[in-house]
């Protein structure tokens, strides 16, 4: 391949900054290694993005997609039809999210998605109540649930909504319990969780609690910075939401299958919502895939009706396509089989006590956290007023790092680790040795 020059646009950059820094053109794939088109093999902290859970190399899943592609490469789930792997696939994960109270599937394409199935859901599950006027979301800044209307109009970050604006009319954020910085000035986590709570319930109540369909967030927020809530955050989220009559959805798009150290992140808090977005990891990112999952109230709400208002004028055409519900059936087998969701929290452990002996040596380093294989650095040209580090020391950091055999995704001034679930203890050296010498290219 000669000409490097894309011919296509890609997601979250200026297109002309492709033509000025053309990006890494990665062409192989294998264990938790990716390898570019020169040849250079880096150990792939990114986990492709957030996604591949059991690395680059798992046969099995490998094994069934090709198997699906020879007996049924595709057939509609609309009304009417259904194809014997995405019911079997129901049944999977019904068993898989029994621990947190969901009993069916609505199957996309994605996590964009099943957010925005979860938000069309939540609106239309209180027309079914006759509780029409219930049509605003709230949610949490540094938020993110994809890109769609309706995921972009939630989410908590301006530079996804900025240019799109105006966005969905009736969404509203709230402060994040976000110790490192919060408009509260407040680093205790437990009584910033209990600050946010309040706000929700504040804000609930300026809308008129007859208005909120629902509360959406991320149990641990990824892509906003690898937020982690207090560990009493949300089950306050969700005993204010039943006060009130809101429905309260759990994107898990990211958290879902063992990243956090948990098979979820509303596990990990002990809390069950109405409704969970996932995808990502639930194929191992070697097919487009996504669930939406709902509880018992949902369900209850929408299989009790006859009338019109019960009818689901939402779905994909791809919707439970039979080799996706395939990849996402040998995964879930071999999520359990590895029991990647213990290795996450023990190599989670190992990677963040690493990273915090990098914070005492390199001044640049404001903040560390997160939890299981989530994990950022958040870097700053001055800890004391925690002015973000310019983007092209983040740059030269990224790209020294890189050169040391080591990917890492930079968001802002942000270096965000997410590597595949299976990586051992000599991977999370690789890492921190990598970012070490990655820092010390600024000193």
């Amino acid at each position: 391949m000669q000409d490097r020059n894309l011919k296509y646009w890609q997601p979250m950059i200026n297109p002309a900054a492709t033509h000025k820094t053309p990006p890494k053109i990665i062409c192989a794939g294998e264990g938790v290694e990716v390898t570019d088109i020169d040849g250079h093999r880096t150990l792939d902290a990114v986990g492709g993005l957030w996604n591949v859970n059991l690395g680059y190399s798992c046969q099995p899943i490998k094994d069934a997609i090709t198997e699906q592609l020879q007996t049924l490469p595709y057939y509609s789930s609309f009304p009417g039809v259904a194809t014997d792997k995405a019911i079997e696939l129901s049944h999977a994960l019904t068993d898989w999210f029994a621990g947190d109270g969901m009993q069916r599937a609505f199957y996309t394409s994605g996590g964009s998605d099943a957010v925005e199935t979860a938000l069309r859901l939540a609106r239309q599950y209180h027309k079914i109540r006759g509780d029409k006027d219930r049509y605003k979301f709230i949610s949490l800044k540094k938020g993110y649930h994809g890109t769609h209307f309706g995921g972009a109009s939630i989410g908590g970050n301006a530079k996804n909504r900025r240019n799109y604006e105006p966005l969905l009319p009736g969404c509203h954020q709230i402060a994040s319990p976000w110790p490192y910085r919060n408009p509260f000035n407040e680093s205790n986590p437990e009584i910033l969780a209990q600050l946010c709570a309040n706000m929700l319930e504040d804000e609930i109540k300026f809308q008129g609690g007859d208005t909120v369909a629902a509360f959406i967030m991320e149990p641990v927020q990824g892509s906003g910075g690898v937020i982690v809530p207090h560990k009493t955050f949300m089950p306050m989220v969700r005993e204010i939401c039943d006060r009130h009559g809101v429905l309260l959805i759990a994107d898990e798009v990211i958290t879902a299958f063992g990243r956090t150290g948990a098979w979820t992140g509303s596990r990990l808090w002990n809390t069950k919502p109405d409704m969970m977005c996932t995808a990502k990891g639930i194929s191992n990112g070697y097919y487009p895939f996504g669930a939406t999952m709902l509880g018992e109230t949902v369900v209850e709400a929408f299989e009790g009706n006859s009338d019109s208002l019960g009818e689901i004028g939402h779905g994909y055409t791809y919707s439970g396509h039979p080799v996706g519900a395939a990849a996402a059936l040998a995964t879930l087998q071999q999520l359990a089989v590895t029991d990647v969701a213990t290795n996450s929290a023990v190599r989670g452990e190992e990677l963040s006590a690493s990273l915090k002996i990098l914070m005492a040596k390199y001044d640049c380093v404001g903040d560390i956290r997160g939890i299981g294989l989530m994990q950022v650095l958040e870097l700053v040209s001055d800890r004391g007023s925690k002015l973000p580090l310019g983007k092209s020391l983040m740059t030269k950091i990224s790209e020294t790092i890189y050169r040391e055999g080591v990917m890492v995704r930079v968001s802002g001034n942000n270096i965000i680790l997410s590597p595949p679930l299976i990586i051992n203890a000599g991977h999370v050296e690789t890492i921190v040795k990598a970012i070490d010498v990655g820092l010390g290219s600024i000193q």
